[in-house]
């Protein structure tokens, strides 16, 4: 499994956002603010290539009938670590992403990895395939975020894009604004993808 083949199926194949529908809890409730998405897609893919590695180096000792406690404990002692090194390091996003890095352990798109991926593959596949996932997670976030934010309050990461007489639409920020922009991105992301995989064959 090449790099190139990894990022474009947890970009675009198997984007858990947009393709999958997985880890629609954090999606819509941390995606208020671009810096918030970026922190939060960045914290689960270092748990996501983690748990990748740990599980692929573990996978020949690991006992089929516990298998589910054995990754629960892989991805909680990692999350652990995230959460802890962000409340040192990054408290301010920390303290905004709350509850949601510790939950990040029943996050089912590691779990699908974990599973599906990393129990049946060699260490260095399991850690592109957890990169390729966690960029992909990444971008989904930010993108949904991005339009929450420029549309919620005229900005974008803290930047003022739209000016200051831009009439705030706080809905896009509250709850209801967070399932219709993720409704109008998965029908607009799929249709792209779509017309991309008819142009180039199949290849996309």
């Amino acid at each position: 499994m090449d790099v190139q083949k990894a990022l474009l199926n947890g970009v675009i194949t198997e984007n858990p956002t947009f393709r999958l529908v997985l880890g629609m809890c954090p999606t819509l409730a941390v995606t208020t603010a671009a810096e918030n998405g970026l922190a939060m897609g960045l914290a689960t893919t270092a748990v996501l290539v983690g748990s990748n590695l740990l599980i692929s180096l573990l996978r020949g000792f690991i006992p089929s009938k516990v298998r589910i406690p054995a990754y629960i404990v892989v991805i909680a002692t990692l999350v652990t670590a995230v959460d802890l090194l962000m409340k040192a390091y990054l408290p301010a996003l920390s303290s905004a992403l709350g509850l949601y890095i510790p939950l990040i352990v029943v996050n089912c798109i590691i779990f699908a990895r974990a599973e599906s991926f990393a129990s049946k593959n060699p260490p260095i596949a399991s850690i592109l395939d957890g990169i390729g996932i966690g960029f992909g997670f990444t971008l989904a976030l930010i993108l949904l975020a991005s339009v929450r934010e420029l549309l919620g309050a005229g900005s974008v990461f803290g930047v003022n894009i739209l000016g200051p007489d831009y009439p705030k639409a706080l809905i896009f920020v509250m709850a209801p604004g967070g399932f219709f922009s993720l409704g109008l991105l998965l029908a607009g992301v799929n249709r792209f993808l779509d017309y991309l995989h008819r142009r180039t064959g199949g290849l996309i």
